[in-house]
């Protein structure tokens, strides 16, 4: 079983820049790919990033590209937002699973942590 656990969300102002964490543990997360999928109020959820468990290779939503990176060391998985919209308000979520998908096909959820941003 693995389990994550997300931090850093709040309000903050269109233009910003913030970061969310990920913190995983249980079973050997290291062979995991981890992401990050979001939920906008009223909305499905979406693919936001997303990075293999070698470390080597990231994809992003085409909303988001350009303006947030995610980074994995051990069990941290983090998200850099920059040039926030309110367009990025939404409930996020850190999610990990045996392969990088480019929706949000994992197997394991955090409890997510809402992120709003006012213009």
């Amino acid at each position: 079983q693995v389990e994550l656990v997300e931090s850093g969300g709040g309000v903050m102002q269109a233009g910003g820049t913030h970061r969310l964490s990920c913190t995983a543990s249980g079973r050997t997360t290291n062979t995991l790919a981890m992401a990050w999928v979001r939920a906008p109020p009223g909305k499905e959820r979406e693919f936001v990033a997303g990075i293999n468990w070698r470390n080597t290779f990231t994809f992003y939503g085409a909303s988001v590209k350009g303006r947030f990176t995610i980074s994995r060391d051990n069990a941290t998985t983090l998200l850099q937002m920059n040039n926030l919209k309110p367009e990025d308000t939404a409930v996020y979520y850190c999610a990990a699973g045996p392969n990088l998908d480019h929706g949000v096909n994992y197997d394991y959820w955090g409890q997510g942590t809402q992120v709003t941003v006012s213009s």
